[in-house]
């Protein structure tokens, strides 16, 4: 499968709800910054057929303007996206959806980090910028893959 990942577009420092972390909303950076990873990701004909969505606010959202300004099925939340996720569990998780071709994770730091890190097998850092796109060939529950690109954020906004 090739696993595209999307971190979470900029969301607000505090929640103006007073909810806590998980309630902390996308700021209108945030949700261009989703709609200029759907215009990237459509201008190179690479949309996912399936995105899975952390149930965190800020994700959700992200999931849900990237499908709209893609013009895909809206996204399916997933417990197992939340804050905290192992490299372990999203690959036994995204075992369920090997039959699909191309399938997009919306999520968190420093869960895709590590995810990354822990499926090239790579011994320095990586970091997983908001609002940027990364995509792996990855056979779950197999904990190796290859990269296939890393774009970020601030390059999608000049795809048109």
């Amino acid at each position: 499968m090739q696993l595209i990942l999307l971190r979470h577009g900029k969301a607000e420092d505090f929640p103006s709800t007073g909810g806590g972390d998980f309630t902390r909303a996308l700021l209108e950076k945030g949700m261009e910054q989703s709609r200029n990873a759907a215009r990237a990701l459509s201008a190179a004909d690479f949309l996912p057929d399936l995105v899975l969505t952390s149930p965190v606010l800020r994700a959700r959202q992200t999931a849900e303007e990237f499908c709209r300004a893609a013009g895909i099925s809206e996204p399916i939340i997933q417990d197992w996206l939340a804050c905290g996720m192992s490299p372990q569990t999203a690959l036994s998780e995204l075992r369920a959806f090997v039959e699909t071709e191309r399938v997009m994770i919306v999520g968190h730091e420093p869960d895709f980090s590590q995810l990354v890190q822990h499926a090239l097998g790579a011994s320095g850092s990586i970091e997983i910028r908001k609002g940027s796109l990364t995509c792996l060939e990855i056979n779950p529950p197999s904990p190796r893959a290859t990269l296939l690109f890393s774009f970020p954020q601030k390059l999608s906004k000049h795809m048109d």
